[in-house]
């Protein structure tokens, strides 16, 4: 593990694996809301054994970047969040000149990778979007609902075991995610009005190069992207910006965390794959 200085002189953490023998591209990991990088331990092991370096930050407010309130980004939380991904991504180029480089983000990594990708996307030899959403949809969706997410994701999953059956099929899954003290922190209200002002920006793709690679990985029963719905419109908005090469694959009976699912093995090794395939 090592440390870098924000642009606001917070301390943000990251998580580095190393194959054995030089590596052959890097993978930069962006974690969910409420969680932490080393949650991502198995996927990097995956990684590893196929020659890649891997590097994942804990998020401003989450793990061990954490200063204070969990779930609290400070001033304009959000845009610092997506900048200190920028800002890895510069930092590991420069201890891995010249190799690809792809960015993988988890459920609110993914939407900090859609709005990476609107600005930086000339940096990335690809970029792979796991449980993610439409924004924009998701939040009239969150408003109908009544505003409380836990609650409206999990409704689907009555009669519940836990408050959090939404992210697995897998109980021992769900039951280690409650268990761990740095896991369960939801955005405080600034981080979510700030996320939330964000959400017209990642409707509208046509920045990002159209020739990057994006691979969109999501469960068919996650409440998050509203079982397929809202998926479908991040992968239809990407083609109809011009992106050709967008590859959309769906997991049948997946809930949200589907790189910790009961198929978990299948996931990551198409994940895999693919990175394999765009970083050559």
């Amino acid at each position: 593990m090592f440390t870098f200085t924000s642009s606001d002189g917070l301390e943000i953490h990251v998580h580095a694996w190393q194959p054995v023998g030089p590596p052959r591209g890097v993978v930069q990991l962006a974690h969910g809301m409420g969680e932490h990088a080393s949650r991502y331990g198995r996927l990097a092991g995956a990684l590893t054994a196929q020659g890649y370096a891997v590097y994942a930050a804990d998020h401003r407010g989450h793990g061990r970047s954490s200063a204070g309130t969990p779930g609290h980004l400070g001033e304009d939380g959000w845009n610092r969040l997506v900048q200190d991904q920028v800002a890895l991504s510069d930092l590991v180029r420069v201890r891995h000149p010249g190799l690809p480089l792809v960015l993988v983000g988890h459920s609110l990594g993914s939407l900090a990778s859609q709005q990476y990708i609107l600005d930086h996307s000339e940096r990335l030899a690809g970029v792979a979007l796991s449980g993610t959403t439409a924004l924009d949809r998701l939040l009239t969706v969150l408003a109908a609902a009544g505003g409380d997410a836990t609650t409206a994701f999990n409704a689907s999953f009555e009669p519940a075991r836990t408050s959090h059956d939404w992210l697995s099929r897998d109980e021992d899954q769900v039951d280690a995610y409650l268990a761990d003290p740095l896991c369960g922190a939801a955005l405080d209200a600034r981080a979510m009005e700030d996320l939330a002002a964000a959400a017209h920006r990642l409707a509208r793709p046509e920045t990002v190069r159209p020739d990057l690679p994006v691979y969109v990985a999501v469960g068919d029963r996650d409440p998050f992207n509203a079982e397929l719905t809202l998926s479908d419109v991040v992968v239809e908005r990407y083609r109809r910006a011009g992106l050709t090469d967008v590859t959309y694959r769906t997991y049948r009976g997946a809930r949200h965390g589907i790189l910790h699912e009961t198929n978990r093995t299948e996931v990551a090794a198409e994940l895999v794959a693919w990175i394999l395939c765009v970083t050559g």
